[in-house]
């Protein structure tokens, strides 16, 4: 649910979306992205209010160890096959927090641009 609130919320920011969940050996991106300036790597992370698991907030949970791993998967990401298209020259790595309500409502939607 977070991660389809994020690609909306990146679709109507004016970014193309390029690839959602792209899995390989190393784990998974969420959302591969494009705003015309960067080829934008978003890792989206979600909490529900008022839950007790994990940490307070949803980007309190990318931490070194994330995204180091983030950095590899996009080197992953872009030695595959299908990643030959063209993209703007730059990379970037963005982070979405998403929180919802028990019943799956958004309360609030936090992107940081270059966040790592």
């Amino acid at each position: 649910m977070g991660e389809r609130l994020a690609r909306e919320h990146l679709e109507r920011a004016g970014y193309d979306i390029l690839q959602s969940n792209f899995r390989c050996r190393l784990g998974e991106l969420d959302i591969v992205a494009a705003d015309g300036r960067a080829l934008v790597f978003c890792e989206v992370k979600t909490r529900v209010a008022g839950g007790r698991s994990g940490p307070a907030g949803p980007l309190d949970a990318i931490g070194t160890r994330k995204r180091r791993r983030l950095r590899l998967l996009a080197v992953e990401w872009l030695r595959a096959p299908e990643a030959g298209r063209p993209h703007p020259p730059a990379l970037r790595f963005d982070a979405i927090g998403v929180t919802v309500n028990r019943a799956g409502g958004l309360l609030a939607l936090e992107h940081v641009e270059d966040a790592f």
